[in-house]
Order: C-alpha cells, then sequence, then structure tokens
C-alpha cells in the first residue's frame, strides 16, 4: 500500500456483533451518526455518498469549544462487502474544499491526506476488526486521532448491542 510503513497506526478488535452489522455500521449514515465521533462529540454529515468514487463530507464537533470544529472529506477507493473499505481523509472546510492541516488549524505535523484500510473478519457470531490508517502512531497519538479511534470504536459496539443488553 502506498505510503504505508511500520510506524502507521493499526488497531485491531473483536466487536461483539457479526460481521454484515459491523459492516453495515460503516456504511450507512444511519449507523454512522451514532457512533463517528469521539466521546462528548457530535457528527455532521453534508454529504453522503457511500460507493467507491463517492464519500462523504462530515465534522465533527466537540461542544466545549476548546477545539475547532474538525471537517474532513471521504473518499472511497474501495468497498468489498463485508470484508473491506478503503478510503482517503482529508482535511477540509465546510464547503468541501482541501485545506492543508496548517490553514485548519491543526497539528503542523499532520498530513493533509492519510488511506484508512479497515477490514472486518468474521469469527463466529463477533467480527475481527483491523484498521490501518497511514499516518505515524506517534503522532496519532500525540494529536488525539489515536484515542478518538478507540473511543469512537467503544461507541460503535455499544451501538451494534441488542437493546436489552445495552
Amino acid at each position: 500500500m502506498a505510503n504505508s510503513n511500520s510506524q502507521d497506526t493499526f488497531i485491531s478488535r473483536i466487536i461483539n456483533a457479526p460481521q454484515e452489522l459491523v459492516f453495515e455500521a460503516w456504511t450507512s449514515e444511519e449507523h454512522l451518526q451514532h457512533w463517528y465521533a469521539p466521546k462528548g462529540c457530535t457528527v455532521h454529515f453534508a454529504q453522503v455518498d457511500i460507493r467507491p468514487g463517492g464519500g462523504f463530507l462530515s465534522c465533527i464537533r466537540n461542544p466545549t469549544g476548546n477545539y475547532k470544529d474538525c471537517w474532513c472529506k471521504t473518499t472511497f477507493l474501495e468497498i468489498t462487502r463485508p470484508e473491506k473499505i478503503v478510503c482517503t481523509l482529508q482535511v477540509a472546510d465546510a464547503n468541501g474544499n482541501l485545506l492543508t492541516s496548517r490553514e485548519a488549524g491543526m497539528d503542523p505535523d499532520w498530513p493533509d491526506q492519510t488511506t484508512l484500510t479497515v477490514t472486518f473478519t468474521p469469527q463466529g457470531d463477533k467480527t475481527l476488526f483491523t484498521l490501518h490508517q497511514t499516518v505515524s502512531t506517534v503522532l496519532a497519538k500525540r494529536t488525539g486521532a489515536e484515542p478518538s479511534w478507540l473511543q469512537m470504536l467503544d461507541i460503535l459496539e455499544e451501538h451494534l448491542q441488542p437493546a436489552g443488553a445495552r
């Protein structure tokens, strides 16, 4: 994979939900609305077109006001149901215009674009979920990106549990 190396960010976990449901949670705006933001934040989708060549424009908002709104343009490169999603994540403004990290007020070391690959492997009635983002783990931890992914996956797993199990 282009731009990938041993310094990239990798997160794996077993999610207590079937593969098809976990995949659906990544490809359905209805599901994404519930979990695609870290704890205490909200997500807004300005555009949604989930198909190869399509994408979405999203904004993660922190209600405390300590951070600026974080707009991101996602472009899907590959969607293989229900095993794999590959997309680019690019820093953007509210109109979808691409920005540099510095222009967006982010850590200047954050890349203007990363590639995200997520895979979903069945493990009985559970799913082995793996995330690979082309950004160094050190930078992902320093900027809060890695802890945000971990929180979002916690929220995702809770969202996918049957109502009586929550």
